[in-house]
């Protein structure tokens, strides 16, 4: 009996300059994650997977040191499914724009417009020798705080997958708490409506009034995390991991890292503080109709998990899982293989759905 034939990572950029219309060339990079040939799921499942604020899109395919290979990546290819790891416009290898031009908006069209180029080329079998053409693959998004964010807003803007997965992102209020006992840290409230040089700001007594960390003060987190512990560790990263990966992760966060390492972005655009403002998403959440998996740690910015399923008005298919012994940034933590595994489960169903219905 013949052995599979192991197909190799494509690396891609994606042209979105038409579908951004913020009057300068731009593209996307993305990695795209195959099964072994022969192996592809039935029915097929294609996940577009985005990351959060300051990381890139191997976030989804480093490994821990107890890791089996690939990361997030490996785990959902090793079951059939095609991945297709993403940086935004504004990250990674990713167009760099001026602040400027990007918003929510911009960059949710330029994930749009990459996922639908991606596609098409699943369908035709131009992606890459080894895979023949795929029709009617079953669509996922899913992202992973900021991504989160901007997988809502694509979803809503233009309906890009047939299944959303928000993990560790609020579609009513993101909140990063700090460790129990520290100041809780303030976050500034900014209209998407106002630019990043011009933020408008409805919180601004709240802000006066703080005596904790403050995002976007950059200063300050620095100036933390190089007298202890960074504000965001106690969120971010579960008591268990690996200290010296957490540390590093840490030091990238504070913009103390050098080199950076390979999960980490160098930029994160500005207009992403906007996504921590209560309702920031409420009406993209609101109309999404396509079935929504709602994922987070135990310890996550998610303030009550229980309550997300109604941000998402319109969907008639929510689940929600919370990952015992994980913290924000999923992919760090010692019990990422159930998180994925039931990523992945509900990633099936929605393709079995698609299947009966016809």
């Amino acid at each position: 009996m013949p052995h599979p034939i192991e197909l190799p990572p494509v690396e891609l950029t994606v042209d979105v300059t038409a579908a951004i219309a913020i009057g300068m060339p731009a593209h996307t990079a993305v990695t795209v994650f195959l099964p072994d040939d022969g192996a592809l799921a039935n029915p097929p499942v294609v996940c577009f997977a985005f990351p959060g604020g300051g990381y890139n899109r191997r976030y989804y395919s480093f490994d821990m040191p107890d890791g089996q290979g690939g990361g997030e990546a490996g785990y959902h290819t090793a079951r059939g499914w095609i991945f297709v790891a993403c940086d935004h416009l504004g990250f990674g290898d990713s167009t760099i724009p001026p602040d400027d031009l990007l918003d929510l908006d911009v960059i949710a069209a330029g994930n749009d417009a990459t996922v639908r180029h991606v596609m098409e080329r699943i369908a035709a079998g131009t992606l890459t020798d080894g895979l023949p053409p795929i029709a009617n693959a079953t669509c996922l998004g899913i992202g992973q705080s900021m991504g989160g964010c901007f997988a809502v807003v694509a979803q809503g803007n233009h309906e890009t997958f047939d299944g959303v997965g928000v993990l560790g992102y609020s579609g009513i209020h993101t909140v990063v708490p700090t460790r129990p006992g520290q100041p809780e840290a303030a976050w500034p409230w900014v209209s998407r409506r106002s630019k990043p040089g011009a933020p408008k700001i409805y919180n601004l007594a709240q802000l006066a009034a703080s005596t904790g960390p403050q995002l976007g003060d950059a200063a300050a987190l620095q100036a933390a995390a190089q007298a202890g512990e960074h504000p965001f560790q106690w969120s971010f990263h579960y008591d268990d991991q690996p200290a010296d990966i957490v540390s590093l992760d840490m030091k990238a966060s504070a913009g103390l890292a050098d080199p950076l390492p390979e999960w980490r972005s160098a930029t994160t655009p500005a207009c992403g503080i906007t996504m921590v403002a209560p309702g920031a998403v409420a009406l993209e959440a609101a109309s999404i109709r396509v079935p929504v998996f709602i994922g987070v740690g135990e310890r996550d910015v998610v303030p009550d998990p229980w309550a997300e399923p109604k941000a998402f008005k319109s969907a008639t298919d929510i689940q929600l899982y919370v990952c015992p012994r994980m913290a924000h940034m999923h992919n760090f933590a010692h019990t990422r293989t159930q998180f994925w595994a039931r990523i992945h489960n509900w990633g099936e169903g929605v393709a079995a759905q698609r299947a009966l219905a016809g």
